[in-house]
C-alpha cells in the first residue's frame, strides 16, 4: 500500500475531517480513504458533460454520449 502526507492543511479542514470519521466511527486515515475513493470514482471525465458544463444547453448545441471505440486489436477478433 502507498502512503502520503498532506502538508499545509488548513485546521478547519482537519477539524471537519475528524468530527465526520467520530461521526462515521473511523479513523482520520480512514475517513480520508473513504472521501478520496469516492471523489475519485465520480471524477471519471464525459467529453459531452464537459462540454455541456462549459457551454450550456441553451447555445445551439446538442451533443450526445459517443459510444466507447474499441481498439484495433479487439475489434478483429
Amino acid at each position: 500500500m502507498a502512503s502520503i502526507t498532506i502538508r499545509n492543511l488548513d485546521e478547519d479542514i482537519k477539524t471537519k475531517l475528524r468530527v465526520q470519521a467520530a461521526q462515521n466511527n473511523r479513523s482520520m486515515e480512514e475517513e480520508a480513504r473513504i472521501i478520496l475513493r469516492q471523489a475519485l470514482a465520480q471524477a471519471e471525465p464525459n467529453i459531452a458533460d464537459l462540454a455541456l458544463q462549459l457551454f450550456g444547453q441553451d447555445n445551439g448545441i446538442e451533443l450526445e454520449a459517443h459510444p466507447a471505440v474499441l481498439p484495433r486489436e479487439l475489434e478483429l477478433e
